[in-house]
C-alpha cells in the first residue's frame, strides 16, 4: 500500500508542477505580447512554449518507470534540470500566492512596515531557488564520513570493534562525475575498512555509465575483500547479470541470494546478501533468506530495500545493511521529524533501528535520483563499528 501512495504522490506531485509551469508561461507570454511589436512577440512566446515543452518532458522522464529507459546523457541532464527548475519555481509560486493572500492591505499602514512586509516577501519567494541551489552546488557532493558503533548482544571477542565500511546508492550519471566518485573511493580507502559493502544502485538508468562505476569499485581496499547486493535500478536497467559476472572479474561479490563466510581469529562473520525485494511485494520479502543463515556465526545480510527488515529480525539475522532512501534526499528537520518522500515508502528512512536482538543501519548513500540536488540529507560513506551490547 505504502509504495502506490508514494507512487501516486510522485504523480500527483509531477502533474502540479507541470500544470504551474504551463500557467506560468501563460502569464509570461501575455506580459510579452503587452509589451512587445507583434513579430517579436510572437517568437519569444514560441520560445517559450518550447522551454516549458521541454521542461514538461523532463518532468514526465521522471516518473519512477522512465528508469527503464535507455536514456541518453541530454535527456538525463534534461530530466534533473527539469525537477530542479519545477521545484524551484512551483514553490516560488505557491508562495507569492500565500503572501497575496494575507499580505497587508490597508491603505493607511506605515509606509515603514509595507517597504518591511514587501521585502520579506521577496526574499521569502526567492528562498526556494537559494535552498536548492545550495543543494545542487554545495551539499550534493558535500561527501563525509559517518562513523557509529553498532551494538551486538553477545557479540564474539574477536569481533570486537571489526569495522564495516559501507558505500551505497552512487547512481554514477550525468549528477555525479567519476572524478567525484573517485573521491568517495579514495576517502573509503583511507578507513581502515575490514570489510566492504556495496548496496546496490551502481547507476541510475540505462546507459549511464556502469563500467566506469565498475572500475571505480575495483579500487576498493579492504581486509577480508568487498561484498555487495544489487538494488531497484539495476533491475529497471536490466543490468543484474552483466553487473555481477563483471564484478566478479574485479574482486567484488555481489551476493544474489548466496552467503559468504569471513574468518576473523576464532569468529565467523556470515554476511549473505539478496536482491532487490520489491516495497510492493511486502508479504513475500526474504524468500529462502534463512536459509543462508549459520549458527554461531554473526549473520549480517545486505539488502537494498530496509523495508525487509522485520523479516530479516524474524527470520534471525542479527544486523542487516541497507540503502535506497538517501536519507530522503531532500529532508526538512521539525522538532526532531524528518520531512521527506522516503517516509511515504518506509518507516527505515535513515540511521540505526532496533528490534529485539536485530539492528539495522540504513546509510544515505552517495548519489542522487530525479532532482540533482539533496537538502538536509547530505551524502554518506557509513562506518560501522561493532561492539558487544
Amino acid at each position: 500500500m505504502g509504495f502506490y501512495f508514494g507512487l501516486t504522490t510522485e504523480l500527483m506531485a509531477i502533474a502540479a508542477m507541470g500544470a504551474v509551469q504551463w500557467w506560468l508561461a501563460y502569464r509570461v507570454n501575455s506580459l510579452i505580447k503587452s509589451y512587445l511589436p507583434p513579430v517579436p512577440a510572437r517568437l519569444l512566446c514560441v520560445t517559450v512554449r518550447i522551454v516549458v515543452a521541454a521542461i514538461t518532458l523532463g518532468l514526465i522522464l521522471s516518473v519512477p518507470h522512465a528508469s527503464r529507459l535507455p536514456l541518453t546523457r541530454f535527456l538525463g541532464y534534461l530530466r534533473g534540470v527539469s525537477l530542479l527548475w519545477a521545484f524551484t519555481s512551483t514553490a516560488a509560486w505557491l508562495i507569492y500566492r500565500a503572501l497575496r493572500l494575507f499580505r497587508w492591505r490597508s491603505e493607511e499602514a506605515d509606509p515603514t512596515r509595507r517597504a518591511l512586509l514587501r521585502t520579506a516577501g521577496t526574499a521569502a519567494v526567492a528562498a526556494p531557488f537559494a535552498l536548492v541551489g545550495f543543494g545542487t552546488f554545495v551539499e550534493r557532493t558535500a561527501f563525509g564520513v559517518r562513523e557509529m558503533d553498532i551494538p551486538i548482544p553477545d557479540l564474539h571477542h574477536d569481533l570486537e570493534g571489526l569495522r564495516l565500511v559501507q558505500i551505497s546508492d552512487i547512481h554514477l550519471s550525468p549528477f555525479l562525475s567519476e572524478r567525484d566518485f573517485a573521491r568517495v573511493v579514495d576517502a573509503a580507502n583511507g578507513l581502515r575498512a575490514q570489510v566492504m559493502f556495496v548496496t546496490g544502485d551502481l547507476i541510475s538508468v540505462r546507459g549511464d555509465p556502469l563500467d566506469a562505476c565498475l572500475d571505480q569499485l575495483s579500487r576498493l581496499r579492504a581486509d577480508a575483500g568487498v561484498l555487495g547486493c544489487l538494488g531497484n535500478h539495476e533491475v529497471y536497467a536490466r543490468t543484474e547479470e552483466y553487473t555481477t559476472v563483471q564484478a566478479a572479474r574485479m574482486g567484488i561479490s555481489f551476493l544474489r541470494g548466496q552467503a559468504r563466510r569471513l574468518q576473523f581469529g576464532n569468529a565467523t562473520l556470515n554476511v549473505g546478501g539478496v536482491d532487490y525485494q520489491k516495497m510492493n511485494d511486502r508479504h513475500h520479502y526474504l524468500p529462502g533468506a534463512e536459509h543462508m543463515l549459520s549458527p554461531g556465526a554473526l549473520n549480517v545480510l545486505l539488502s537494498h530495500n530496509p523495508d525487509v527488515f522485520p523479516v530479516a529480525a524474524q527470520q534471525g539475522w542479527d544486523f542487516t545493511l541497507a540503502g535506497h532512501t538517501h536519507g530522503g534526499q531532500v529532508n526538512f528537520e521539525i522538532l526532531h521529524y524528518g520531512m521527506n518522500v522516503a517516509r511515504f515508502y518506509t518507516p527505515y528512512v535513515y540511521g540505526l533501528y532496533t528490534a529485539g536482538r536485530s539492528s539495522i543501519y540504513v546509510t544515505r548513500g552517495i548519489g542522487t535520483i530525479g532532482m540533482p540536488a539533496r537538502l538536509g540529507a547530505p551524502p554518506e560513506i557509513s562506518v560501522l563499528r561493532l561492539r558487544k551490547a
